[in-house]
């Protein structure tokens, strides 16, 4: 495996960093690179209300800074809706996260993909292939080149497996998964998804399933995680955690990946953590091009 290239990946917060002295999406934006942090995921969690001039402005603001951004869709995104009403609403707010993140300058679009409300999952993903089509199809036509990237959900009642989003990913052209590695852990109910052999395994399988195009532009969640039999429970601070972040890290490295790394955690710990990773993969990086072996390093650190 190839090395992989200082700041290959851009770090950042999921929402604007809670030391942000002022509001608004422009002051995140310059407080990100104020950090030394790369990337900023906005957060249009509950509704998108941005007007086409303040999306120029952000878009204009990322651009000054060299900080990356992404989207957070709303929260109430549902690709098997059950009602015609509710389908329409959770169209509208995909549709709207998409069209005004492009003018804002982003270019990958995250959003829960859904649930099963207790059908086949075979069931579920036939119906979420055939609405993703059907939203890309209009992006498409509107000239709205954005990635949209299902998330991969921490519990068990939701569509959203590393299987599943993967497979999307190839049935849907303009379609990439965000890898949530702390959901991934927490959906398996039992602590699994937390070494640097089942990490590179991850790798494996997205490389398999979308060729090196998926690991050259990656976007990811990382943060700590709590979690029952049935999967997420809500998130922890990384020194909270048993979550072996170091190793997840070194993987990203020997596997080059090239992406944005998006972090939630708690507050106050939202920028200590977004820090953390940044300046544990830098060190791991130089560690690596010095010839030292960080695999082992990372893992007598994290046991």
């Amino acid at each position: 495996m190839a090395q992989a290239e200082p700041d290959a990946l851009r770090f950042g917060t999921v929402g604007s960093p809670q030391t942000t002295p002022k509001s608004g999406t422009n002051a995140a934006i310059e407080h990100i690179r104020v950090l030394g942090l790369d990337h900023l995921e906005i957060a249009w969690v509950q509704s998108v209300r941005v007007s086409d001039e303040t999306c120029v402005s952000i878009c204009d603001a990322g651009r000054q800074q060299a900080v990356s951004l992404s989207i957070h869709a709303p929260y109430y995104i549902n690709l098997n809706s059950q009602t015609a009403e509710l389908m329409r609403k959770s169209d509208e707010r995909l549709l709207a996260a998409a069209r005004k993140g492009f003018l804002a300058g982003a270019r990958d679009i995250t959003f829960h993909p859904g649930s099963y409300h207790g059908q086949p999952p075979e069931q579920v993903y036939e119906r979420a292939r055939e609405k993703l089509l059907e939203i890309r199809a209009i992006l498409d036509e509107e000239g709205v080149d954005v990635t949209l990237r299902p998330e991969t959900m921490g519990k068990s009642a939701m569509f959203g497996s590393l299987d599943e989003v993967i497979q999307l990913s190839r049935d849907v052209p303009g379609v990439l998964p965000c890898i949530d590695f702390a959901h991934l852990h927490a959906r398996t109910g039992n602590g699994a998804l937390n070494s640097y052999e089942e990490f590179t395994a991850i790798f494996d399988v997205i490389d398999k399933g979308l060729g090196r195009r998926a690991l050259d532009h990656f976007h990811a969640h990382m943060s700590g995680i709590a979690y029952t039999a049935k999967g997420e429970s809500h998130h922890l601070p990384l020194n909270e955690t048993q979550y072996r972040y170091r190793d997840l890290l070194q993987a990203f490295i020997d596997y080059n990946v090239h992406g944005s790394v998006a972090v939630e955690a708690p507050m106050p710990f939202h920028v200590a953590d977004a820090l953390t990773l940044q300046a544990t993969y830098r060190r791991l990086l130089e560690k690596q091009q010095g010839g030292e072996d960080t695999h082992d390093e990372a893992s007598a650190e994290e046991s």
